[in-house]
């Protein structure tokens, strides 16, 4: 058994059995956030939703019982393609325009995503969506205790503030998926218009859309940005992504929802992704990861913050 590299969180490695390559997943070691990844609720998803979603793998095994793996732990199929890092791959390299193509792929696969019906697909059951967006101000902020950086709070609970004032009104009820960005995609190298396979559906529920679209934007950069904050890693700014206004044009025509209060959207991703980073240094603090890239993980908080802060200004 190999385990596949770069993840940040959850462990996932490569099974054979002979010809048959399969992958499993189960939580990292040490302390986890409450409600964070939930292979039950993963399972749940990809074993009902690759009828279909075909950017869904196929989950296929459920195991609670943590004397096999450790922790609960779920199996599914493999796919093989290109998980796109702050660089086109070399197999990428000759098609023309592929930045834009690969960022307007993920934007088609995202609306076709939010465009499903949950009781089709038997999913109706996976969260409860009214409410869905106070409950996740509300439950980022406890998981913001949980894990407070004090040189920071100030700025953090500030941003809450004005978040939980001014809560858009949900267009729809669709999955979220709760983490979508360009390296929780796969694409197959001779196919730069067609995302082939999202990852990470732990936090997959029900509730308003456009928290995904805003989780992208976060991780989405931009030639007008000056301080190179954007993007879930480095290089992305090279690569000749879409701007973040074509990001959001391109969603609504395909959706038909209104994006104009995205920015609040885009606020509560940083403010979330803020968090995040405060968490895994925590887990490095206290000894539950010895992953040396989380000993300065959380040097980008008071950005994030900063960031939001001036989202929601812009927004008014």
């Amino acid at each position: 058994m190999l385990q596949f590299p770069n993840g940040a969180a959850n462990l996932t490695y490569l099974i054979r059995f002979g010809e048959l390559e399969l992958v499993l997943r189960r939580p990292p070691f040490g302390t986890l956030a409450p409600g964070a990844h939930d292979m039950k609720r993963e399972y749940k998803v990809l074993s009902k939703l690759w009828r279909h979603f075909d950017r869904a793998p196929r989950a296929l095994l459920y195991c609670d019982d943590s004397a096999v793996a450790g922790a609960d732990f779920f199996v599914m199929e493999r796919r093989r393609g290109e998980v796109i890092r702050g660089v086109i791959p070399e197999s990428m390299r000759d098609h023309s325009d592929v930045g834009r193509r690969i960022g307007f792929a993920l934007v088609e696969a995202m609306a076709d995503f939010h465009l499903l019906d949950p009781i089709e697909c038997r999913l109706e059951d996976l969260g409860r969506p009214a409410g869905f967006v106070e409950r996740q101000v509300k439950g980022w902020k406890r998981r913001w205790d949980l894990v407070v950086l004090p040189d920071y709070d100030a700025v953090m609970g500030a941003v809450h503030a004005r978040l939980e004032a001014s809560i858009p009104v949900a267009q729809r009820v669709s999955l979220v998926h709760n983490d979508l960005k360009l390296d929780n995609c796969m694409f197959d190298p001779a196919d730069p218009d067609r995302v082939i396979a999202f990852f990470d559906w732990d936090m997959t529920t029900l509730g308003d859309p456009l928290i995904d679209l805003g989780t992208l934007l976060n991780y989405w950069p931009d030639p007008a940005d000056v301080d190179g904050s954007r993007g879930s890693h480095a290089g992305m700014e090279s690569m000749g992504l879409p701007r973040r206004a074509e990001v959001r044009n391109l969603y609504a025509e395909r959706t038909g929802l209104d994006v104009s209060r995205a920015f609040w959207y885009e606020a509560f991703a940083q403010w979330k992704t803020a968090t995040v980073l405060a968490q895994l240094y925590h887990r490095w603090a206290v000894g539950d990861s010895t992953d040396a890239r989380m000993e300065n993980i959380a040097a980008r908080v008071p950005q994030l913050a900063e960031a939001a802060e001036q989202l929601l200004e812009d927004l008014g």
